[in-house]
């Protein structure tokens, strides 16, 4: 038998064109997905994509439509009834097969019933088991009610895709709450933690929404969870603000720091070292405190009253040339007035004085990035 066969594929081999002109045969394609794209009559796949072709689903979607051979009646709310078969629904949800297990035939059909949503949304929940497709339109009206039946018999890919389109648009002010309170029943962790951040974002106007209304006499617990939670979000923004203010603040001294160092080194337009001399057409300064502190040091100048204490602006004037020295390097090359006096000056503070100079350094330094001053050594350089 097996020297017949080979005998056989001998002679198919000679009367081969191809093998008769030396010529092999060209190598198969290798098996591609079977995958098709699917959005004929606006009908989408789960995950945008459908495992097989587009006629295959359409036999799914016919056989729902058309109940052929239909072993099973479903009875919805306000009389509706829907027919299907109980081995697909018993395969797609392990409630339903459990449920199936204890119904009673009826005739020639089991009955089953899925009541508390709409008639439609049970007929596009059933329609998913068959082929996972589903309209558009559809699921915008019906994603809340599909949540709860996917969550209710155990279908994941389902729930995944309400979750999705719930996220992408559907949420507002005016279903937030609800929608929130299904997703904590639904065990949606990621749809309730946008929720909730929805909720505190805009909370004024969803605490005027019926929902709202509703859900503080339902569940007070809940209600008081979430003012706890906005309430600290509230205490969190005001930190946040004046840390942000803060470091505006510590900022803007960095910034007098270098502009004070710009005019006792190099002069900024009509004010600076005693031996510069100045141009006619300077250009313009871009340190933006330059122009601020040069009033303050004309006026720290010509102040009668300029001892620490007696005025105001001369105090400040007494503040930012002692955090200068506190910042500067080297003392006895710097030419901002007064530096190394405050440098002897430290020797003799106390250790609380000292320790409140120290964190504000600290800070400013922090507030800037940096882990030393850049103009710790401008004050000498090109000296």
């Amino acid at each position: 038998m097996t020297q017949k066969l080979m005998g056989k594929m001998d002679r198919v081999s000679e009367e081969s064109p191809l093998l008769a002109n030396g010529v092999p045969p060209a190598t198969p394609p290798l098996p591609g997905p079977a995958t098709t794209s699917y959005h004929q009559k606006g009908l989408v796949g789960d995950g945008k994509c459908c495992s097989v072709n587009a006629a295959t689903r359409d036999l799914w979607d016919q056989l729902f439509d058309n109940a052929y051979g239909a072993d099973l009646r479903i009875n919805t709310d306000n009389g509706g009834i829907l027919y299907a078969h109980a081995s697909l629904l018993g395969m797609s949800s392990p409630v339903m097969k459990g449920m199936l297990k204890q119904t009673r035939v009826c005739g020639r059909r089991q009955a089953i019933s899925i009541r508390g949503v709409p008639h439609d949304a049970v007929r596009v929940f059933i329609r998913f088991l068959y082929s996972s497709c589903y309209e558009q339109e559809e699921m915008e009206e019906f994603a809340v009610p599909l949540l709860v039946l996917s969550h209710a018999y155990v279908i994941p890919h389902l729930k995944r895709v309400c979750v999705q389109h719930l996220e992408d648009g559907l949420l507002t002010i005016d279903n937030v709450t609800d929608i929130f309170q299904l997703a904590l029943l639904c065990d949606a962790p990621r749809l309730s933690l946008i929720c909730h951040r929805m909720i505190l974002k805009n909370f004024k106007a969803v605490a005027d929404t019926e929902g709202w209304k509703a859900m503080k006499k339902s569940h007070p617990i809940l209600e008081k969870e979430i003012l706890e939670s906005f309430s600290e979000a509230q205490t969190r923004q005001k930190q946040r603000v004046r840390r942000l203010n803060e470091r505006k603040i510590y900022l803007q001294l960095y910034e007098a720091m270098e502009a004070l160092v710009h005019i006792c080194r190099d002069g900024c337009r009509t004010i600076g070292p005693h031996d510069k001399v100045f141009k006619v057409d300077q250009a313009p300064c871009r340190y933006e405190a330059c122009k601020g502190l040069e009033l303050l040091v004309r006026h720290f100048a010509g102040c009668k009253l300029r001892v620490p204490g007696g005025c105001i602006h001369c105090k400040r004037m007494w503040q930012l040339l002692e955090l200068h020295s506190r910042l500067c390097a080297d003392s006895d090359m710097c030419r901002v007035p007064v530096c190394r006096n405050f440098k002897d000056r430290m020797k003799k503070q106390s250790k609380k004085d000292e320790m409140r100079w120290r964190i504000l350094v600290r800070k400013i330094l922090r507030a800037k990035g940096i882990g030393r001053s850049p103009f710790y050594y401008t004050a000498i350089s090109g000296f």
